[in-house]
């Protein structure tokens, strides 16, 4: 599964593995919201409610696609974020991996804190 993640000043798609979360991600397609920035990382609400998965992480890899239960919202991380420890990519706690972004994550340092982000199918 393909999705397009876009704001005002850029998009990037993402490819997306068969896990339950990104399943229910899907069906709430498109989703609009209001984008927060954490260090490197960005992430939103989503409005879709899932449980914490057997395999998820709380160290990923930047460019992932993750799912933070706690808050509802995709995490997009593309660097360091206040609590990591060196270069690594360390969420706010473990989440549900759903995939990573087909191009340049560091794309993302163009989000701005309340820029509206849209996630559409592609």
């Amino acid at each position: 599964m393909q999705i397009r993640i876009s704001w005002p000043s850029g998009q990037l798609t993402a490819t997306l593995d068969e896990t339950p979360t990104s399943k229910a991600l899907v069906e709430a397609l498109p989703i609009s919201a209001s984008a927060n920035t954490w260090g490197e990382e960005v992430y939103f609400d989503t409005g879709v409610s899932v449980a914490l998965e057997h395999d998820a992480q709380q160290v990923v890899a930047p460019g992932t696609i993750a799912f933070w239960t706690e808050g509802d919202a995709l995490a997009l991380p593309y660097g360091p974020t206040p609590i990591s420890r060196g270069g690594e990519s360390r969420l706010a706690s473990p989440c549900n991996v759903l995939g990573s972004f087909d191009g340049d994550p560091r794309l993302l340092s163009t989000v701005r804190d309340g820029d509206p982000i849209r996630v559409e199918l592609v």
